[in-house]
């Protein structure tokens, strides 16, 4: 029988290659889309090409550049893919402060969280399998306040609302859509912050660590095999905030 395919967006480092690694070993094929670093991407392209043979493909697409929906569009044409599943992992900040937000940036932030996956999804939508499912990656931030990032956190709420409301729009072909809002998760970013920061934010967490891209993609698999969860967003923050 024919593995099912996924595309996952921001594929290659973090949370998005935790994610692509885990629905391999599931048996699924994976398309997997970078913005920019091509050294990164070729590495990880090559590890799992070794490890998962025919299993993976590899595509740049900025999703700050709505152009790229064509790119992808064009590539599944190409290569004759029929998707199952979506994972839109990919994000984009600016922790300009508040006074020095350029409307340029901003609307550079909403169109990478959020105008992206709606028009991809509008372009694919046709050509998407019945019973397939979509995944966003929301945010922590978008349910709390967010210090450092004004859009970061609109465009994560904006996010967890897509959720709500596209399941309405997708039902008749039975696409389940749902997210994960993970909390603070050891990915290369957060791995380059002073200690003193991560030991406050540990110490407001009831686990008092932060989460492993591996752990986090138990919830995304849930999201994916399970065939009732639907307009669910899924927090998994080790609880943060419990003192």
């Amino acid at each position: 029988m024919k593995s099912k395919t996924a595309l996952v967006t921001g594929a290659t480092k973090g949370i998005g290659r935790a994610v692509c690694e885990r629905l391999l070993k599931e048996g699924m094929s994976v398309v997997m889309t970078y913005s920019s670093d091509e050294t990164t991407a070729s590495l990880v392209w090559n590890e799992f090409e070794q490890r998962f043979p025919s299993k993976v493909m590899l595509l740049k697409a900025d999703i700050s550049d709505l152009s790229s929906i064509d790119t992808i569009s064009h590539f599944l044409a190409e290569q004759q893919i029929s998707l199952s599943c979506v994972v839109f992992n990919a994000g984009m900040t600016d922790r300009s402060d508040f006074l020095q937000i350029e409307p340029e940036n901003w609307l550079k932030v909403f169109t990478a969280n959020v105008h992206f996956p709606v028009f991809l999804m509008q372009k694919l939508y046709s050509s998407f399998e019945e019973g397939g499912c979509v995944v966003f990656t929301g945010s922590l931030m978008a349910i709390h306040p967010h210090s450092v990032s004004l859009a970061y956190g609109v465009t994560k709420a904006s996010v967890h609302a897509l959720v709500k409301n596209l399941v309405k729009f997708f039902a008749g072909k039975r696409i389940r859509v749902n997210a994960v809002a993970p909390g603070f998760v050891d990915t290369e970013w957060q791995k380059t912050k002073p200690v003193e920061i991560r030991d406050n934010i540990n110490r407001k967490l009831a686990m008092g660590r932060f989460c492993t891209p591996e752990e986090l993609t138990d919830v995304y698999w849930l999201l994916i095999n399970n065939q009732y969860m639907n307009g669910e967003v899924v927090v998994c923050d080790g609880g943060y905030s419990y003192k």
